[in-house]
């Protein structure tokens, strides 16, 4: 197929899709498929629940229906994938910024499971047409526009083996709030204290691609408070008053960020 995607143009989770679809044997049906999707004929696609339902004009005059789906991975399957995917904070931090991990795959793998189809036997379908042959070209046709989806959000794959964007999400923040939970107990709160001297603290490492340390803005949390209101202060005192004690609390804002920002450098350098 000369006019197919090219694949340098493309994120790598859509590249495998397409490579899962040029796997087929039968490549002339790939060919019609290809080109139903370029000219058009494909008229809607769309995502219920965990298949992908779209009509396809084909050579009569009512469009054919037909419907996509993937075998759908328990709720069992799926709480030791967010689990395993919570315990690297650069999963959570590429899904939320609508990336597919590179490494995604080997989440699933190590627990037995796929999130990638194998092989197009694994992608149900059926379709309206006579053709008996599956996949046909309307339904080829769909596989090459879900590309495009996959392209646009990488959750549609999730949603098909059962667990839609805000599910996952919730569940990884389920999980890591549950792990900071209990990587500081009572006990180390306790030692800690409520001191200016802990306020930085924070007892677990870091993922290091995740850190980056600048200066904040110009803008602060003084800046958007409203003046503190002085209650035993009145008329131009307590307006001079009000001014003071912002003036002292801008300062020490300073102080301590200025102090945090340098201890944060000394901290990165030493782990590098």
């Amino acid at each position: 197929m000369n006019d197919a995607p090219v694949s340098d143009q493309r994120q790598w989770w859509t590249q495998q899709w397409l490579d899962l679809i040029n796997s087929y044997r039968f490549k002339k049906r790939l060919e019609r498929g290809w080109r139903y999707a370029r000219e058009g004929n494909v008229l809607s696609i769309r995502f219920q629940g965990q298949k992908v339902f779209a009509e396809v004009q084909g050579t009569e005059e009512k469009p054919y229906r037909l419907s996509l789906w993937l075998d759908a991975l328990g709720d069992e399957d799926w709480d030791f994938v967010v689990e395993t995917l919570s315990e690297k904070a650069i999963f959570s931090a590429k899904l939320l910024a609508g990336e597919m991990p590179m490494n995604i795959e080997e989440v699933f793998a190590a627990n037995g499971l796929r999130l990638f189809p194998f092989n197009l036997g694994e992608v149900r379908s059926q379709c309206s047409c006579p053709d008996k042959a599956n996949p046909c070209k309307h339904i080829s046709a769909v596989y090459y526009l879900m590309g495009d989806r996959f392209s646009e959000d990488p959750f549609v794959l999730f949603q098909l083996r059962g667990r839609t964007r805000e599910q996952l999400l919730q569940g990884l923040r389920k999980q890591r709030q549950s792990k900071a939970g209990e990587a500081v107990s009572a006990p180390q709160l306790n030692r800690m204290g409520p001191g200016l001297e802990n306020f930085w603290r924070y007892e677990e490492p870091l993922e290091s691609s995740l850190v980056v340390i600048a200066p904040s803005g110009a803008e602060t949390v003084l800046d958007i408070l409203e003046p503190i209101p002085l209650p035993s202060a009145a008329g131009e005192v307590g307006a001079s008053t009000a001014v003071m004690a912002m003036t002292y609390l801008r300062e020490v804002y300073q102080t301590v960020s200025q102090q945090a920002m340098l201890k944060a450098m000394m901290q990165a350098q030493d782990d590098d």
